[in-house]
């Protein structure tokens, strides 16, 4: 188990990206870390990057898209076992190209009701719920 106070925050920006009212998820490889499990497409944050720059390179790099980020929308804390990250998650309205998966085991485009059925990452818990209940986005 890390320790909070010692262990240093990893920053990540994450993307609710939409089309009418369904959102982009993608399940992490079963390869990677936490293998299987769904979440919203983003990566860590760079040295001397913010996170809306962040965000669009890893849309680049995961789905091959341009996107224009938009506002942020929800931000948290989350200590798994193995790491702490902060996540700055922001809405993304558009985008250019078709979002083609690069490095996932799936991706799909889900009514916002529906993101609860699918098994998130546990830092996004919170926030698919609010996002399904209508709160967010």
């Amino acid at each position: 188990m890390i320790d909070k106070r010692s262990s240093p925050i990893i920053p990540v920006a994450a993307g609710i990206l939409i089309r009418n009212d369904r959102v982009l998820i993608c399940q992490r490889h079963r390869s990677d870390p936490y293998g299987l499990q769904w979440e919203f497409p983003g990566g860590k944050v760079l040295k001397d990057e913010g996170f809306p720059q962040a965000l669009a390179r890893e849309l680049f790099e995961e789905l091959a898209i341009h996107a224009d980020v938009g506002p942020e929308v929800f931000r948290l804390q989350h200590r798994y076992p193995d790491r702490f990250v902060e996540v700055a998650f922001f809405r993304v309205d558009s985008f250019s190209g078709e979002p083609r998966n690069q490095v996932f085991e799936e991706v799909a485009w889900v009514l916002r009701c529906e993101l609860p059925l699918y098994t998130f990452l546990q830092a996004d818990l919170e926030l698919v719920e609010r996002i399904a209940a209508g709160e967010i986005i």
